[in-house]
């Protein structure tokens, strides 16, 4: 079997100038959520209110972390695989242990 280079730091993704562009609305309502609970915090809101929006920030982090993953599987990992290179797999099973 070949040897492969799984080293994180020399890898890089290309993403479509959408695919960029999706990811970056995502983050920016994500930042904006966690303004309106850092204000929230500031003016003494109800600590249930701003559970609320925290379950909200979370769902939001999953969804992006779902997208991601998913365009990881169809890209990255399938031309690793093709490549020969099995030990993506490792590298994928600790991805997705990361996000539970």
């Amino acid at each position: 079997m070949k040897e492969h280079n799984l080293n994180k730091y020399n890898k890089s993704t290309h993403r479509s100038e959408e695919e960029k562009k999706n990811i970056i609305k995502r983050l920016n309502i994500i930042e904006g959520q966690v303004r309106g609970i850092k204000q929230m915090v500031e003016n003494d809101r109800y600590c249930d209110d701003i559970l609320i929006q925290l379950s909200a920030i979370n769902k939001s982090l999953e969804s992006l972390e779902f997208i991601i993953l998913e365009n990881h599987m169809k890209t990255c990992v399938s031309k690793e695989i093709k490549n020969g290179n099995l030990d993506i797999v490792k590298e994928m099973m600790q991805s997705i242990k990361r996000l539970k």
